[in-house]
């Protein structure tokens, strides 16, 4: 039997963590998550953060040398060249990462949650795409009490990602995170025992 290996991803706010941790939780699936890859690649000492604090100046780390993250989404957020920047040190360390983990699992299926699969061109990785979607208004009114953020700030986060409905044009699978978790687990029983 092929291995199944879906790249799940969405927007940002949509509801991929709650998606990642039902199939991790009921189905006791292995979870490749590139937001913990992506924070590793820039943990202090590492050569990306160095690269960091050399582009933005000392004034981007926090007084325990780690990176200021929220400080780094006001330059990335509103700058597309900077983010496109940010991410040309990232991504390759987070493809790499999640590549050598697929290497080391044997499980039938494997869950990579990549929030920038699209855009990061690791759709590769995945035999199987799913995408998480919500209503705009679920999007931003969940990104901004999760971030504690204006209206404004979510815009220019949910603008620098691919919008939904090229992502959900190029998805095997749409899963609909806009009613209740019952709702929700109900699509991904239906689609994990396809």
């Amino acid at each position: 039997m092929t291995q199944r290996i879906i790249g799940l991803t969405g927007g940002i706010a949509t509801g991929k963590s709650s998606v990642a941790a039902y199939l991790e939780t009921r189905y006791n699936l292995p979870i490749l998550d590139a937001d913990i890859y992506a924070r590793d690649a820039v943990k202090p000492g590492s050569m990306a953060l160095a690269k960091i604090a050399q582009r933005y100046g000392a004034e981007i780390l926090l007084a325990d040398d780690n990176l200021d993250r929220k400080q780094l989404g006001n330059i990335i957020f509103n700058n597309e060249s900077e983010r496109a920047w940010l991410e040309g040190q990232i991504h390759p360390y987070v493809r790499e990462r999640i590549l050598s983990a697929q290497q080391q699992l044997t499980d039938p299926i494997i869950v990579m949650v990549v929030p920038l699969l699209f855009e990061a061109k690791m759709t590769d990785l995945a035999t199987e795409i799913w995408v998480v979607v919500c209503s705009d208004e679920q999007q931003y009114q969940r990104l901004m009490q999760r971030d504690s953020i204006s209206r404004s700030q979510a815009a220019a986060r949910i603008d620098s990602q691919m919008p939904l409905s090229e992502k959900t044009n190029q998805a095997n699978l749409v899963i609909y995170n806009e009613s209740n978790l019952t709702g929700l687990y109900g699509q991904i029983d239906r689609a994990i025992n396809q």
